[in-house]
């Protein structure tokens, strides 16, 4: 099929499901959300098999002993990210696999994926290039990223081919590294706000479904440096007013600001927790509670400290016309990741929120363990 100037126009298919590899990897997210196996595919040197890998958290005695059965002769290995094996004590480079013993109990296994203090210790070795593209969609599904794995029997393999989605592991980085080109903008109304007056709400979309949201404040000067606020989404800050945390304050001051100067943007992107989503927040803070910071409680569950990337929040600002911005933040960790993603950023605004007795450890980590710029809290100390 060609168009009207002579080139090669892609396949109807192809225009309405995109690429097989981009498709089956949305599926396959979908699939590990809801806590079904895939089927990891892909060459590992000289091994071929399909992987089929099922999410690990929440794991339960009837679903180990399905697994195990649909596996069997095989055994079921255990991978972890390279955060949550230095958190139980194994010290290497990469993801980590360990082998699983028959008579384990799904409570055992969930501990080694989760609890602050794992009993006993299990042979590891490093994770195979498949086994480490597991861990990774774990992480962009927002989930612990800890997965059990083991090679289909080859006489299964087709009946497990009909029933499980089959990821590409060779996939994975150009998936990622595209994310940010399919956003679109698919819809945008005018809102008053009480703090910024008529702000223009402008929602994207990207090629998983996910959506993200520009407040674009005022009627900015887009022929100058456009002051910009990339606002990672905080259910408990922003809507029920937490205090330990400074989100839903730095919001507001934001929006505020923005009307003072004159106009700018808010991105307001679906990063909860600093991009291990809601409930794995939940889980850090409960860790926080007994004691951990908040840089500690998310390595203790296998993440970075930090897992939000800024490809998107670029894309968007190229959309709305922005090539140069103003960043209003304490985190010097976002004008890197802006700048490393395309924009000029010309420079910093500071956006101090209040610190109370609830976020005080919280904000204090920020500083020491972060990076983040926070004039109050090095009065304090001077004190």
């Amino acid at each position: 099929m060609y168009n009207g100037n002579g080139g090669k126009m892609s396949s109807p298919v192809h225009v309405l499901f995109g690429s097989g590899d981009r498709m089956a990897l949305g599926r396959g997210l979908a699939e590990l959300r809801a806590g079904r196996p895939v089927m990891i595919v892909g060459t590992d040197g000289s091994n071929s098999a399909a992987l089929l890998a099922l999410p690990a958290e929440k794991l339960q005695p009837a679903r180990l002993e399905a697994f195990s059965q649909i596996v069997a002769p095989s055994r079921p290995r255990l991978i972890l990210s390279e955060r949550r094996a230095s958190a139980i004590g194994h010290e290497h480079r990469g993801a980590l696999r360990l082998d699983l013993p028959e008579s384990i109990e799904a409570s055992a296994i969930r501990e080694l994926v989760e609890a602050p203090v794992v009993t006993g210790r299990l042979r590891g070795a490093p994770a195979s290039v498949r086994e480490q593209a597991g861990v990774r969609l774990m992480k962009l599904a927002q989930m612990l990223p800890a997965l059990l794995v083991a090679e289909v029997p080859s006489e299964r393999e087709p009946g497990m081919a009909r029933l499980a989605v089959q990821v590409d592991s060779r996939a994975l980085d150009g998936f990622v590294a595209e994310a940010p080109s399919s956003l679109s903008i698919v819809s945008e109304a005018v809102i008053p706000l009480e703090s910024a007056g008529r702000a223009r709400f402008v929602v994207f979309r990207d090629g998983l479904g996910e959506t993200a949201t520009a407040v674009v404040v005022g009627d900015p000067d887009r022929s100058r440096a456009m002051p910009v606020r990339i606002h990672s989404a905080c259910l408990t800050g922003d809507v029920f007013g937490s205090r330990r945390c400074d989100c839903g304050e730095q919001l507001r001051l934001a929006l505020a600001r923005l009307a003072e100067i004159g106009g700018g943007i808010v991105l307001y992107l679906p990063q909860e927790g600093r991009g291990l989503g809601l409930a794995n927040k939940m889980r850090a803070y409960a860790l926080q509670d007994t004691g951990l910071d908040t840089t500690d409680a998310n390595m203790m569950l296998g993440f970075d400290d930090d897992e939000r990337d800024y490809g998107c929040a670029a894309r968007m600002l190229q959309l709305l016309g922005c090539r140069q911005v103003l960043l209003l933040t304490n985190n010097p960790a976002k004008l890197e990741g802006l700048a490393r993603a395309g924009i000029d950023v010309i420079g910093r605004m500071p956006l101090e929120g209040t610190i109370n007795a609830d976020n005080r450890r919280y904000m204090m980590a920020k500083a020491e363990r972060a990076g983040h710029q926070l004039e109050a809290l090095a009065a304090d100390g001077e004190d």
